[in-house]
């Protein structure tokens, strides 16, 4: 499975603990917030001034690492 704009920033934290560094990276440090419960990839990206696609292309290559 690949991570995507849709999925929630907890959801890719709970399923992939791996891409929390890449989230610290980008500045997005709101695991703990309850934003990460409703926000998707594409929201966090945006409200943070970030390219959603670079984004998700880095947190698949966490997880690519990882497996």
């Amino acid at each position: 499975m690949q991570i995507t704009k849709e999925m929630t920033i907890l959801e890719v934290v709970m399923r992939y603990p791996q891409t929390i560094p890449v989230f610290n990276r980008y500045g997005i440090g709101c695991m703990g917030c309850s934003a990460s419960q409703y926000d998707d990839v594409a929201t966090g990206a945006r409200v943070h001034g970030l390219d959603a696609d670079q984004l998700v292309k880095d947190l698949n290559e966490s997880i690519a690492v990882q497996n």
